[in-house]
């Protein structure tokens, strides 16, 4: 049975829920980003005519579109808008993957025998505009590389159908950018050899570009041939990751808790970053002495950021530690996950601080996680 495997997209999702709350939005070049020093977090069609495009630093945005209205954006109300969008999704599709805060992937095999698959999709997704008043692309296709690049390709609102017979002849002449994954470096370095489209990369031997890249390579073959056997994994809220301290002996020395603590967040931060989380829970442990335990956590905007959960745990701790007593050990977790790649908190931090982590996680992942540290978080010894 050929596999039936959808990916649906919110298009422009921060800009849609901007012009849901303020139907003036609509119809004009529009911004959502951080202030002059700040990036483009996501932008219009019509700010994207003037070439607009995510990531810019919002001065050059403003230099090719000086017409477009900024507003910095508001995280917390995207997620609630996101979680209204997956609660309609969930009660009627039978398998679905929430990919990130506006992707979702569905495995409908077999609902031909009953609807049609085509059909179907599309219902829902009128559905999910009817119930929440947002825009949404999506594409069905044989799995889900297929299925997201048509998905792009078909934006705005135009849904395609990729059956197993028409994938190369889709995938063929597209540009090598549209694999997902595939990074500007791999780009820039397949590009310096002459190979620009996937029908060009699909024919190349796939040893040779295993021995270009790297264990990435097969994969990277295989997309662009149109092959992945890569389940759609069921959503669930309860994702979590965490990591706690137990100390040699009992302290009370607050100065070395917050250096550990600034330690912990770190290793977590870049976890979810190289796994592509962000979170939006955080949860701060403490065990006393005499083996209570108390914990205290707090909402925040979908974050991988170590700043800013650091500041946050921070704060968790100074309001959870009361008793003066000491403590046997400290823990934090991050719960509420949801797939995504932006690294920090692109609606206030600026493009050095963007290339600051981007820097800090490249060394991590060549040379290991101690390879740079935050200074706060080094020589705290635990068990």
């Amino acid at each position: 049975m050929e596999r039936a495997i959808v990916h649906m997209d919110l298009d422009t999702f921060f800009v849609s829920c901007e012009r849901k709350m303020n139907s003036e939005l609509k119809g004009i070049p529009l911004i959502i980003g951080g202030g002059d020093r700040g990036v483009v977090a996501s932008c219009s069609y019509e700010a994207r005519f003037f070439g607009v495009r995510s990531a810019m630093p919002i001065k050059m945005a403003m230099m090719l579109c000086p017409q477009a209205k900024v507003i910095k954006g508001d995280m917390g109300e995207y997620s609630k808008l996101s979680h209204d969008v997956t609660k309609v999704i969930e009660e009627k599709a039978p398998i679905m993957e929430k990919a990130s805060i506006d992707e979702f992937y569905l495995d409908i095999t077999g609902m031909d025998k009953f609807y049609g698959a085509y059909a179907w999709t599309d219902e829902l997704s009128k559905s999910v505009t009817k119930e929440t008043g947002l825009p949404m692309s999506f594409a069905l296709s044989v799995n889900k590389t297929v299925s997201k690049i048509a998905t792009g390709e078909g934006k705005p609102l135009g849904n395609l159908e990729i059956p197993e017979r028409k994938v190369r002849s889709f995938l063929n002449p597209l540009s090598i950018r549209k694999i997902p994954m595939l990074g500007e470096v791999t780009f820039n370095l397949l590009s310096r050899i002459g190979i620009r489209n996937i029908q060009t990369l699909s024919e190349m031997p796939p040893e040779v570009l295993q021995q270009m890249i790297g264990k990435n390579g097969l994969e990277l073959w295989k997309k662009a041939n149109g092959i992945d056997h890569n389940p759609v994994e069921p959503y669930t809220e309860r994702k979590s990751i965490s990591t706690d301290q137990t100390f040699e002996q009992d302290t009370i020395d607050i100065h070395k808790i917050r250096s550990l603590m600034v330690g912990m967040v770190e290793k977590l931060a870049f976890q979810l970053r190289s796994e592509q989380w962000l979170t939006s829970t955080v949860t701060v442990k403490i065990r006393y002495a005499n083996f209570d335990t108390e914990t205290r956590q707090c909402k925040v905007a979908y974050t991988s950021a170590d700043h800013t959960l650091t500041r946050v745990v921070k704060e968790l701790f100074e309001n959870l530690y009361k008793r003066r007593m000491r403590i046997r050990l400290v823990g934090i977790k991050l719960s509420g996950l949801v797939r995504g790649t932006y690294q920090i908190n692109i609606f206030e931090d600026t493009v050095e601080m963007m290339a600051l982590y981007q820097a800090m996680d490249k060394m991590k992942k060549r040379f290991g996680e101690k390879a740079v540290m935050r200074c706060a978080g080094l020589n705290t010894k635990t068990k």
